[in-house]
């Protein structure tokens, strides 16, 4: 019997978004525990480009191991073609979303086909099209996992203290810095669902759509310092991260907490001092979370924002949009 091939977008050297190429590959069989999905969206995320880059901005004992070629992504959004003997609970013909076997890189979700754990899919609400699920789960997952439950025990590469999300309310603030972006415009969205006050942090542009999106308060950061604009807020989600991260510290009231989805540099004399908290995670995959928040995308709740789509075969544009900035929301590319 011949072998099934398909599409997929593979590296095989690293450098900028013109490595990325448009190969021929073997479908690849479910393994135990997995289904093969056909995928019809795949979301693009950081990761994608650190793993494009070589993986150069992480601290080498943070690196997770592959060889090249290797297929990146790990966002899908398709349609169950087949289930290994062992797996219960999805059948051929659902429709699902996932974030695949994150924080390794073996996701290999730029492809038409996919062998994915089942452990890590949820099953697609009906009333959100594939786009919008593929732009859904390491973002949403992220700011889940920081803002509402961790949901596992793993210890992340970046703290020795296990994170501990902050309860939310009306009578807490949040501000979220990068809030238009991926992360961040489902941070705003969660934090009033759980009935925080959310002042956003972005550029200009963005502002209508957090308001939409429920920020109670907007800054530009191009035109104001959020630092010295606000002060004693309960909690930062900062989605940008790196160096400049700190200055946020100066916004929080005493007891307060600092949450870097990219850690940066802080002083732990200055947080004692300040009488804060910094703390993150690394996002894991965790099909049952998606399955719950799921729930509030097909409510409504929850909307995904999607910045702009492409075409597989186009990655290395999706890329390059990604370059660019300033993205709203997710950028999604569209198979088949």
């Amino acid at each position: 019997m011949a072998t099934r091939t398909m599409r997929a977008v593979r590296l095989h050297e690293h450098g900028g978004p013109e490595v990325l190429r448009y190969d021929e590959v073997a479908v690849p069989e479910p393994g135990p525990g997995e289904v093969l999905v056909r995928v019809h969206a795949v979301g693009v995320n950081p990761p994608d480009w650190y793993l494009r880059d070589g993986l150069g901005n992480l601290p080498p004992e943070t690196r997770p191991k592959f060889d090249l070629p290797v297929i990146p992504g790990t966002d899908v959004s398709g349609v169950v073609e087949a289930v290994a003997a062992d797996v219960t609970g999805f059948s051929v013909g659902d429709e699902v979303f996932g974030l695949l076997r994150f924080p390794s890189f073996d996701g290999s979700a730029y492809a038409e086909y996919v062998a994915a754990p089942a452990s890590d899919l949820a099953l697609k609400p009906a009333g959100v099209d594939h786009v919008h699920a593929a732009g859904a789960p390491m973002s949403l997952l992220t700011a889940w996992q920081f803002l509402i439950e961790l949901g596992h025990d793993h210890p992340s590469p970046f703290q020795a203290a296990r994170h501990r999300p902050v309860a939310l309310g009306a009578d807490t603030t949040v501000l979220v810095n990068g809030a238009a972006g991926g992360v961040g415009h489902f941070a705003v969205q969660l934090a009033k669902w759980r009935g925080a006050r959310v002042i956003a942090v972005a550029s200009g542009a963005h502002e209508t759509f957090l308001r939409e999106l429920g920020a109670d308060a907007f800054i530009d950061y191009t035109k104001s310092r959020p630092e010295e604009l606000v002060h004693d807020v309960d909690l930062v989600l900062d989605a940008v991260g790196g160096r400049d991260s700190s200055r946020f510290l100066r916004t929080l009231k005493r007891g307060g907490a600092l949450f870097p989805v990219f850690f940066g540099a802080y002083d732990e004399e200055e947080t004692a001092r300040l009488g804060v908290t910094v703390s993150g995670t690394q996002v894991r995959s965790h099909g049952a979370q998606l399955a719950e928040a799921g729930r509030l995308l097909g409510a409504g709740t929850v909307r995904v924002a999607i910045d702009s789509t492409f075409a597989l075969a186009d990655a290395r544009a999706a890329h390059e949009r990604a370059a660019r900035g300033h993205i709203q929301g997710k950028i999604v590319l569209t198979v088949g």
